[in-house]
């Protein structure tokens, strides 16, 4: 697969509405998580996209299948702060339902991304 700009892909652009949802519905979170949920929520979601461009200004696509390895990590990190957002009540149901849905569909994407990066 060859990729001119990750930026072009769909996993990516799905990857960073999630990235800008996730800064919008933290704006709204207790001051006192500014440091700590708000922070982690927020640089979980941007590495998806972070590390998915680096990886591709790697030097091969097993560099790159890595740094989508790590995306997807993000991804699941992303997920468990969305569940306790609003286990705490941050959030509401709906709003945790969409959001986690969004990350399903970003970690399947990125996977098959890693799939097709194989043998490369």
């Amino acid at each position: 697969m060859q990729i001119n700009d990750v930026a072009d892909l769909k996993v990516f652009k799905i990857a960073h509405e999630l990235t800008l949802e996730i800064y919008k519905v933290t704006k709204d979170f207790p001051s006192e998580e500014k440091f700590g949920l708000i922070s982690q929520m927020c640089r979980a979601a941007s590495s998806i996209c972070a590390n998915m461009m680096e990886g591709s200004y790697r030097n091969n696509s097993k560099e790159f299948r890595q740094f989508c390895g790590i995306a997807k990590g993000s991804v699941g990190e992303l997920r468990y702060f969305i569940i306790l957002s609003e286990g705490l009540g941050y959030i509401s149901k709906d709003m945790s339902t969409k959001l986690i849905e969004k990350t399903a569909t970003v970690s399947k994407m990125i996977y098959g991304l890693i799939k097709s990066l194989e043998n490369k």
